[in-house]
């Protein structure tokens, strides 16, 4: 008798990360914002990760941000590791920065981005992306 042995394996496909949903400014405009940022949850700490893929080697690597907790939940305080490093997470309660996040980094300076909700329809995040990072607006 002849036992059949062979298996079928399980269909394999590469591993791809989720990238960010970032668009950013062609230059810095002062007093506008510098790109906007589409997070996929409300989790700060959780998007992150993404976020620094794509800024850390763009501007340097995060060192600090700061957020209006009433878009995120939960917020962390203090301390968040993100990609192996500590990124220093404050709050602020300006109401007219609701959708802003700051970011710092020790060796390239300061940006401001706007935080397009994550419930957004594909189509008005589009809208407000382009916008957000086009020079003549």
């Amino acid at each position: 008798m002849t036992l059949n042995t062979t298996q079928l394996l399980p269909h394999a496909a590469p591993f791809r990360p989720r990238s960010a949903r970032l668009v950013l400014g062609s230059a810095s405009r002062f007093g506008r914002p510098d790109g906007a940022w589409w997070p996929r949850t409300r989790d700060l700490a959780r998007e992150l990760g993404e976020l620094a893929d794509v800024i850390d080697p763009l501007w340097g690597r995060l060192t600090h941000v700061a957020v209006n907790p009433r878009h995120w939940w939960p917020v962390p305080g203090g301390l968040v590791v993100v990609n192996d490093h500590e990124v220093t997470v404050d709050r602020f309660t300006d109401s007219s920065n609701r959708h802003r996040i700051l970011l710092q980094s020790y060796t390239a300076g300061c940006w401001d981005l706007l935080v397009v909700p994550p419930p957004t329809s594909s189509s008005s995040a589009a809208l407000l992306m382009a916008a957000s990072a086009s020079p003549t607006r």
